[in-house]
């Protein structure tokens, strides 16, 4: 045991002055779908969904991110739910590259031959490995952070995080939409801690169901981070919980036509206190008044490169984001709460 602890002793003082574990995160350019790949400070990975099929583009590329931030297998993928854009790449990236557990939400909400074959794909790799399904209120445990499910199946925790649940006054007014019955609606969305450093990842939850988390009271509290909902389209973004949030920053993951819409992009550009908002694409659709400035943007053109977007936070709540496309990077500090 004495030798054990003057080894660890001497590794942290052999650590570069300065230096601070930090938690990675890589965005990466899934044309509009979404592949997050987190790097715990404990060297544990954790992937949000894995793009499309597309010939294994997507899969590469995650791969590719993966070797950057020295991953050699993907300890937990996290399926937010069974749509194209993220589960459709799934038996590409398996086949390049371990995955110890799967995560999801259990059975899919939408049924017939495309929905079926979609599932039974997947399937076919993750009972190869152990699995998870997860509800509202679980942790994924993924060692250095704290990954909370706050939706999943269609529900939501039940009760405030700690520290929030304070009167939303910015529901005031908004109204519920049609309910969705699709997949979208059943997204696994989660809340990432290092820290004090907090970012969150809805998947491509759904107006209704982002209500639930804000109104009448803010069941989550404030961040650090917001990962736009459902790539930045109109269908989501609900400004009662992206407002409610109060984001230093915004990450949309976006593609040159999907997502990125006019109104949801404004709802984040108008949130109190946000500085800046980094994109994987140029949102052709939307116009040059609704996208980020130049440097802000990693991939310009439609047909393009792939450019991912890297954020590094620290345990004290300090970030950073660096643009793969152009080696633009910015330092942010916790806001006082």
């Amino acid at each position: 045991m004495r030798t054990t602890i003057l080894t660890i002793v001497f590794l942290l003082l052999c650590l570069p002055a300065g230096a601070a574990p930090t938690l990675q995160v890589y965005f990466v350019d899934v044309e509009g779908g979404q592949a997050t790949l987190f790097v715990s400070p404990s060297g544990q990975s954790m992937l949000v969904d894995a793009g499309w099929p597309e010939g294994g583009r997507d899969a590469e590329r995650i791969v590719a991110a993966a070797r950057l931030a020295g991953v050699k297998q993907i300890d937990y993928l996290v399926v937010t739910h069974y749509h194209l854009d993220h589960v459709g790449g799934v038996p590409q990236l398996a086949a390049r590259i371990p995955i110890r557990t799967f995560v999801d939400h259990g059975t899919s909400f939408e049924t017939g031959p495309q929905a079926d074959q979609l599932v039974a794909a997947y399937a076919r790799v993750r009972d190869k490995a152990q699995h998870l399904v997860v509800k509202p209120g679980d942790r994924i445990p993924i060692r250095g952070v704290v990954v909370r499910v706050l939706t999943a199946a269609g529900d939501e925790i039940s009760q405030p995080l700690p520290g929030a649940g304070a009167p939303n006054p910015l529901c005031a007014g908004v109204r519920r939409r049609p309910d969705d019955p699709s997949e979208n609606a059943r997204s696994i969305g989660l809340l990432i801690t290092y820290g004090k450093f907090r970012m969150i990842d809805l998947g491509d939850l759904t107006w209704n169901k982002e209500l639930g988390l804000a109104c009448p009271d803010n069941k989550v509290g404030t961040i650090e981070v917001y990962l736009s909902t459902h790539h930045g389209a109109d269908l989501s973004g609900a400004p009662p919980l992206v407002q409610g949030l109060h984001p230093l920053v915004a990450i949309m993951d976006n593609g040159a036509h999907k997502g990125g819409s006019a109104e949801a992009w404004q709802t984040v550009r108008t949130s109190p206190g946000l500085e800046d908002i980094w994109q994987l694409h140029y949102a052709i659709d939307a116009g040059q008044a609704h996208n980020a400035p130049e440097p802000f943007l990693a991939n310009l053109q439609e047909h393009c490169q792939g450019n991912w977007i890297k954020l590094a936070a620290r345990a004290d709540g300090q970030f950073s984001v660096t643009n793969g496309r152009n080696g633009k990077s910015k330092n942010y500090q916790p806001a006082a709460r």
